[in-house]
Parts: C-alpha cells; structure tokens; sequence
C-alpha cells in the first residue's frame, strides 16, 4: 500500500520495509559445494539480512523437501548429472543466533525436465554467478512456529 504522499503503509499482515544496503556480485568456483559456499560468504561478509539470487549449472545436486504431515525434512533426492540452475533464490537471516542461508533451487536437464527443492550440501558447482543483497534494517529471526513446525521468520 502507498500513501498518497508516497510513503508506505503497513500492512496487516506481518511486514516490515527494508532498504537496500549493499550488493556483493560474484561467481563460485568449479567444484565448490553451493550452499556451504554462499553461506560462508555471507559469513564473512557479515550479511545476516539479505536476498540472493543465482544462475549457472551444477555437475550433481541434492534437493531436500519438508513432509508437512510429520512436520519434518524427511526427503533428499540425489541427482548425479550436470543440470542447469533455471532458478535459485532465498534469503539470509539470524537462526540460533548464526548466519542461515535459505535457498530453493529450480534444476533442468537438457530433455527440458526441471526439479525443485530445497538446495542441500553436496550440489557441486560447474558454473555459478551471484548476486547477494544486504538488506539495511530489523534483524530477520527464525524461530520454530508452531502450527507449521518450521523455523520462520519472526515478524512482531
């Protein structure tokens, strides 16, 4: 919503605005474990709000999904082949306290066919690029919510 002076309204929902603060541009080396490697990156970079995007390729990947009925990530799938990253996108926040990347990926293989998940260690990079936005304003939280079972973001 925007007020007629341009300035935003909130919502009733949970919202909170948020400005850029810097952007990092980037790509990750051939062999290099995609998660472990970005995360370390905000880590060191000391970004614990943000949003990231990346494209390139993978040479395997492994994908996890949250089984909403036991409330838990109970499925991993392997892929041992080069893939294409159609998509990747997440976010970066505080859980327990540490710097926690949060990716979904979205994979194709050369018949056209894609896969979504979770991104899980062990997806090998061929080739990545990244953009990762640092976001200036309140801390992103995960805490455990409890009619979803999963760490979100809490929004008070």
């Amino acid at each position: 919503m925007i007020r007629s002076k341009g300035q935003p309204v909130r919502s009733p929902s949970s919202t909170d605005f948020y400005k850029p603060r810097r952007i990092l541009a980037g790509r990750l080396k051939l062999g290099d474990d995609l998660l472990p490697e970005i995360t370390s990156l905000c880590r060191k970079n000391n970004i614990s709000t943000g949003y990231l995007s990346i494209i390139g390729a993978v040479r395997n990947a492994r994908l996890g999904y949250y089984n909403q009925a036991k409330r838990s990530y109970t499925g991993c799938v392997k892929f041992r082949r080069k893939l294409e990253i159609a998509s990747c996108a997440g976010n970066i926040s505080l859980k327990d306290g540490e710097i926690f990347v949060h990716l979904h990926i979205v994979l194709a293989g050369l018949d056209g066919k894609a896969f979504g998940g979770h991104l899980m260690p062990g997806t090998e990079v061929f080739a990545a690029e990244y953009f990762i936005m640092e976001l200036a304003g309140k801390k992103l939280h995960r805490v455990k919510d409890p009619s979803t079972g999963l760490p979100l973001w809490s929004l008070k």
